[in-house]
C-alpha cells in the first residue's frame, strides 16, 4: 500500500459534504491539500484550519472548475504554493430534483458542464505532471444515478454515467505510466446536497439509512493507497444494487 503522506492532493468541490470528508481524511494521512470551492470561502478555510490544527498543510483555492482559464489559474496557485499535483479528486458537482418532463436543455448543459466537463478540465491539467512524475491517483466521485438512473433527473444521471467512461479512458491509457483511475459511485449521503433533493427518503436504500461522507472517504483513502487498482467503479450505495 503506497504511503500518502506529503502527496499533494487537490479536492474540488471540497468545502463541504463528501469533498470535505475526503480532504480532512487526506490531511491525517499527512498529504497536502488543497480545497477547491466556487462560493463557500467561510466552509473551505474552515477545513484547511481543521487540517492544519491536525499538523498538515491545506490550502483553500476559489475556482468555478467548469472554466478552463478558472481551471488553470488554480492550477498554478495549487502548484506555486503546495507543489505539482498528484492525487485528484474530481468531487465538485451538483443536483437539481426534477420530473422527466421539466428538465430543460438549459439545465441539462448546466449538468453536464459542472459534472462532467470540469473532470475533463482538471483532470487534463494535472496529467502532465503526473506522467513527468510516473505516479498519479485520479478519483471520479460519481454515483449510483450513473447505473440504476437514480432520483434526481436524466441530466444527473447521464452526467454521472460519463465520469465513468471518462475514467475507463485514463485507467487504460495512464496504467503503464503508474496512474490509476477509479471512481466511487454512492447512493444517497448524508450532506447538504440531498437535502436539497427533498422528500428523499432513506427507506429507499435496503440499510435503510443515509451513507455517511466518513464512510465515502474511508472507502476513497483505500482505493488510492492501492496502485493495483484501476479502472474501477466502487459501489457504496447501501444495497441498491446497480442493474
Amino acid at each position: 500500500m503506497e504511503n500518502l503522506k506529503n502527496k499533494i492532493a487537490l479536492i474540488t468541490g471540497g468545502s463541504r459534504g463528501i469533498g470535505r470528508s475526503i480532504a480532512l481524511a487526506l490531511g491525517k494521512e499527512g498529504s497536502h491539500v488543497a480545497v477547491n470551492y466556487q462560493h463557500s470561502e467561510d466552509k473551505a478555510e474552515e477545513v484547511c484550519e481543521m487540517i492544519k490544527e491536525n499538523g498538515g498543510k491545506a490550502i483553500a483555492v476559489q475556482a468555478d472548475v467548469s472554466e478552463e482559464r478558472e481551471v488553470k489559474k488554480m492550477i498554478n496557485r495549487v502548484r506555486n504554493e503546495l507543489g505539482e499535483i498528484e492525487i485528484l479528486i474530481n468531487n465538485a458537482g451538483i443536483a437539481k430534483k426534477q420530473k422527466v418532463e421539466d428538465v430543460s436543455l438549459q439545465d441539462f448543459d448546466k449538468a453536464i458542464k459542472v459534472n462532467l466537463r470540469s473532470g475533463f478540465l482538471v483532470t487534463q491539467e494535472v496529467l502532465p505532471a503526473m506522467r513527468r512524475k510516473k505516479w498519479g491517483r485520479i478519483l471520479m466521485i460519481s454515483s449510483v444515478a450513473a447505473q440504476t438512473g437514480g432520483v434526481v433527473g436524466v441530466d444527473y444521471a447521464t452526467s454521472k454515467a460519463g465520469q465513468l467512461g471518462m475514467m475507463r479512458y485514463y485507467a487504460k491509457n495512464l496504467a503503464e505510466e503508474n496512474i490509476t483511475a477509479n471512481a466511487i459511485a454512492p447512493a444517497l449521503i448524508d450532506t447538504d446536497m440531498v437535502e436539497g433533493l427533498g422528500g428523499v427518503k432513506p427507506e429507499i436504500i435496503p440499510v435503510k439509512r443515509f451513507g455517511k461522507p466518513e464512510e465515502v472517504a474511508s472507502l476513497s483513502i483505500s482505493i488510492l493507497k492501492n496502485g493495483y487498482i484501476t479502472g474501477q467503479t466502487f459501489n457504496i450505495n447501501g444495497g441498491m444494487q446497480p442493474s
